[in-house]
């Protein structure tokens, strides 16, 4: 089978995150299997989706107008920017509903294991808009992890320039419905220094 266009298919779908080797199998039967039914309107969307859809000029996000509906929406907050690793992290706030500023998507995070540095991310389009839209807040909404710490460091330091500009981040510790016994220690650590007064 190597070299067949089976194989050729298999291999693609393995390359996409979340996919090994048997996952993409089973997708490549079943697409096999029922050609006219889903292999057929499955090519035909990817196609659609080439043509249609592209990268958001301002923000990052995929949409299929550019700029972005979001970036579009007078009704927004514009003053107000929110700094996320990647688009999915924005479907996730826009699915919650609990903020109705605009974004900036970086695409990824700092990591020098991995070669990603300042200029492979969106980090010097971030200070041009923030400079341009006279923008009043930045929420650093970046992961957890090591990587992502780093790069609200780094991009914490770039902003200290800007006068009057509130940088703030999301809350971090115990999420709603932890047990204290089950949180590992930097989550303790992380919760019990940003902890609030509540009287």
């Amino acid at each position: 089978m190597d070299g067949s266009e089976i194989e050729k298919l298999i291999s693609e779908f393995s390359k996409l995150p979340g996919l090994g080797r048997r996952s993409a199998q089973r997708i490549a039967l079943y697409l096999l299997k029922n050609k006219d039914r889903s292999l057929l309107p499955f090519i035909k969307t990817l196609e659609s989706s080439h043509k249609l859809i592209s990268e958001c000029s301002e923000c990052g996000n995929v949409d299929m107008t550019n700029p972005c509906n979001i970036c579009l929406n007078s009704n927004r907050d514009n003053k107000s920017i929110c700094i996320i690793e990647d688009v999915s992290d924005l479907w996730t706030f826009e699915r919650a509903g609990v903020y109705s500023g605009l974004y900036h998507v970086l695409g990824g995070s700092l990591s020098a294991i991995s070669g990603v540095g300042i200029e492979e991310l969106s980090i010097n389009k971030l200070l041009k808009r923030i400079k341009n839209k006279e923008i009043k807040e930045v929420i650093l909404a970046l992961s957890t992890t090591m990587e992502g710490q780093t790069t609200s460091h780094v991009i914490a330091d770039k902003l200290e320039s800007f006068k009057d500009l509130i940088v703030t981040r999301l809350a971090q510790g115990i999420p709603i419905g932890g047990e204290v016994h089950y949180l590992d220690e930097n989550t303790l650590n992380t919760a019990f220094q940003s902890r609030k007064k509540i009287i």
